[in-house]
């Protein structure tokens, strides 16, 4: 059974397939590039949900299928290793396509496809990490596609946030007494620097906060290995991929700020922060929420979480989702199809806990 292009049915309590579900896995071309998509969801009348994987060029779609399931049921879920990524990864890739504009070109080709398959006006985004930056940056140029923009390990100034990030880990060092580890981050010195820097201090964090832990690694088997989609065999590749991807493009996304870019956006906005984010430190984040001007606003935190809410804490997550992002977007669907429809009240921003 070739896995990349198979996924499991959706079935109804009696185990008959859904009849208004669509699973399917399929390699879509994409700026002249074939990249893996797979969309599940229970009924094609709910919202199409776009992934956005961080990275560039870490595949999530494993994570996002493993804990985040449950939102099959309330959305059309959209996975996708992006250019370079995961099932998507192909060394005879021209490392020079490898930009931020040539990404952006393929998620309209992306969003245009799902549009046209599950015959709906707009689409939700959810960016997680570098996904996003390509979320925002997307939805700034095409606010008429996009129903709602959510936020995660949400970049706002990359250049500010490598160096907390930075600060952060040569600090933990300290206090756990991690000698090498010290000695491997001042070597490498504060950013900005090369992707090659960024792989050490990304490994030395990663150890500081136990995510190379025997623990951590069974979190990782026990949810390949829970995914149909996925198998211990592309673990080695999705590295690789990794490692290329950030070399052909930490040059241009490090130099990322979305104050600059993308300071106005023309769809609701959610920011979902984990609290002990220490990849993308969440003060950074705050800083992009508090100035970026949008129809509404909502910022949530995740105390129990780091750079990944959705699989930290998934049921807080997975009910966030449903329960402020899913009427959001069925509004600006439901908008989009009737003109006369009052457009959402301007600038509103909400808080669920004080920021820093």
């Amino acid at each position: 059974m070739n896995r990349a292009l198979h996924t499991p049915p959706l079935r109804g309590p009696g185990g008959h397939v859904l009849p208004t579900s669509i699973a399917e896995a399929s390699f879509l071309e994409l700026g002249g590039v074939k990249q893996w998509v797979l969309i599940r969801g229970q009924d094609t009348a709910n919202p199409p949900l776009i992934f956005l994987h961080g990275g560039p060029g870490m595949s999530e779609a494993g994570f996002f299928r493993f804990y985040n399931a449950p939102l099959e049921q309330h959305f059309t879920c959209v996975h996708w290793d992006q250019r370079g990524a995961g099932k998507s990864f192909d060394e005879t890739i021209p490392k020079a396509s490898m930009t931020i504009e040539q990404f952006l070109a393929d998620l309209d080709g992306l969003v245009d496809h799902v549009r046209r398959r599950v015959g709906q006006d707009k689409v939700v985004l959810l960016g997680h990490s570098w996904g996003s930056a390509l979320g925002v940056l997307y939805a700034a140029r095409f606010p008429q596609k996009v129903s709602v923009y959510v936020g995660t390990g949400q970049i706002g100034d990359a250049t500010k946030g490598e160096a907390a990030s930075y600060a952060f880990a040569l600090a933990e060092a300290e206090r756990q007494g991690k000698r090498k580890a010290l000695e491997a981050l001042r070597a490498i010195g504060a950013p900005p620097y090369s992707a090659e820097k960024l792989w050490i201090e990304r490994n030395c964090l990663a150890r500081l906060e136990g995510g190379m832990s025997p623990r951590a690694m069974l979190r990782m088997l026990r949810m390949v290995l829970g995914v149909p989609e996925s198998s211990l065999l592309e673990v080695p590749g999705s590295f690789r991929a990794l490692k290329w991807s950030i070399e052909a493009m930490w040059a241009e996304t490090s130099r990322l700020n979305l104050l600059e870019a993308a300071p106005v956006l023309k769809v609701p906005v959610f920011f979902f922060l984990g609290r002990k984010d220490h990849w993308v430190p969440p003060e950074t984040s705050v800083a992009y929420f508090e100035m970026l001007m949008a129809p509404s606003k909502e910022l949530l935190w995740f105390e129990h979480s780091g750079h990944e809410p959705f699989a930290d804490e998934p049921a807080r997550f997975n009910a966030a989702m449903i329960e402020r992002v899913l009427p959001t977007a069925r509004q600006a669907e439901h908008q989009a199809r009737s003109p006369l429809t009052p457009a959402l009240s301007p600038l509103r921003s909400e808080r669920e806990t004080p920021a820093f």
